[in-house]
């Protein structure tokens, strides 16, 4: 049963969290994992036509880098051959070097940190966000997955640490009324606090972090989303539901269906021995 209940609340913050970055404005290069998804030679050791026109295609631009070895379309279409070939090992010179032509664009330094944990390069994923962070310190793709990385390693007050810091920034420029632009998104970070502390079942401090949000941002549906789905874990329905039709009010047309699905999910009833009459069930206690 607890399996069943862990796989639950891994869903519920795979959805806040997408939403959570969905609202951020960044152009998104492919994930990672979604891009790994090439046909790959087949298993009695054939060679197929696609996997030789990869390669050739490969081979091409491997000899453009040799002449030019900062020809971007050449590393691009390097990088994608790669990908495509499923070979993700070989998509990180490209990658990388990409990163270090455009160190203006971060979308290259993330997919490449996206890339090294996707292979368990840790210590080099933690390099390249935090180079990321060093430029750029909310972007909050960079923090989610030096986030991801530390509760990976069970190191969630490292986490916390990065995030709680990050938000003392956030306040700090929030209250300099300065005319130039905020680099910090305020809500997003609380969000993120809290979907730790949910995390790491820390509830009550992810309640507190969840009002705050609400309170400071009302037009902000997130918050009301996430502090709805920490009160449906703790079996709170009735209140659940009230954030939710708050929350669907609130949000963007085209999130306004998938909440509305969120909010018709029932959480299922921890005692599954009782599958006959409730009626029946109530006698007999």
């Amino acid at each position: 049963m607890k399996s069943s209940k862990t796989k639950n609340r891994r869903w519920i913050y795979v959805t806040l969290v997408l939403m959570l970055l969905a609202l951020i404005s960044f152009s998104v290069l492919p994930v990672v994992s979604s891009m790994v998804q090439a046909k790959q030679a087949d298993q009695s050791g054939l060679v197929t036509t696609e996997s030789k026109r990869l390669e050739n295609e490969a081979l091409g631009y491997q000899l453009v880098l040799e002449r030019e070895p900062d020809n971007e379309n050449a590393l691009l279409g390097l990088l994608e051959t790669r990908l495509r070939q499923g070979n993700l090992e070989a998509a990180i010179a490209p990658l990388k070097r990409l990163a270090q032509l455009n160190p203006q664009e971060p979308d290259y330094a993330i997919l490449l940190a996206q890339s090294q944990q996707q292979l368990n390069n840790y210590q080099e994923a933690f390099n390249t966000y935090q180079e990321v962070i060093a430029a750029n310190p909310g972007d909050m793709r960079a923090l989610k997955g030096m986030v991801d990385l530390y509760l990976t390693q069970n190191r969630s007050q490292d986490a916390i640490n990065l995030v709680q810091s990050t938000l003392d920034k956030a306040i700090a420029e929030q209250s300099k009324e300065s005319t130039s632009e905020n680099v910090f998104n305020l809500t997003s970070l609380q969000l993120l606090l809290g979907e730790i502390y949910s995390q790491q079942e820390r509830y009550d401090d992810a309640l507190v972090i969840y009002d705050q949000a609400i309170k400071e941002d009302k037009d902000d549906f997130r918050p009301l989303l996430a502090k709805g789905m920490l009160l449906r874990e703790q079996g709170k329905e009735n209140e659940a539901q009230t954030l939710f039709k708050e929350a669907i009010l609130k949000a963007p047309v085209q999130y306004k269906e998938q909440l509305k699905d969120i909010s018709l999910q029932r959480p299922q009833p921890e005692n599954k021995e009782q599958t006959g009459d409730p009626q029946k069930a109530e006698k007999t206690d």
